[in-house]
């Protein structure tokens, strides 16, 4: 997957105080994705635009857009990801 059609697959990333504890506890980090995304593509689009290893991806339709959840493998960490994209 090219980096322009990861950028199209993650919109942004979602951030609450449920989140955070997610990110601390689980080394998970949540994004809004396309509405036509599915696991897979999320997947790809998030090993190529932040350089990290997913362990899995858990999706949601919420009314702000479609919610992943994106558990990163142990050697990639979430709390340091949400640093590099301004997120702490």
């Amino acid at each position: 997957m090219r980096p322009e059609d990861a950028m199209k697959v993650i919109l942004y990333p979602y951030v609450t105080e449920k989140t955070f504890d997610l990110i601390e506890k689980e080394n998970k980090l949540t994004f809004i994705v396309d509405r036509n995304a599915d696991k897979n593509k999320i997947k790809k689009a998030v090993e190529v635009l932040y350089s990290v290893k997913v362990e899995s991806v858990n999706v949601l339709n919420t009314v702000k857009g479609k919610k992943a959840y994106v558990k990163l493998a142990k050697e990639s960490s979430a709390t340091d990801l949400a640093s590099k994209l301004g997120l702490v």
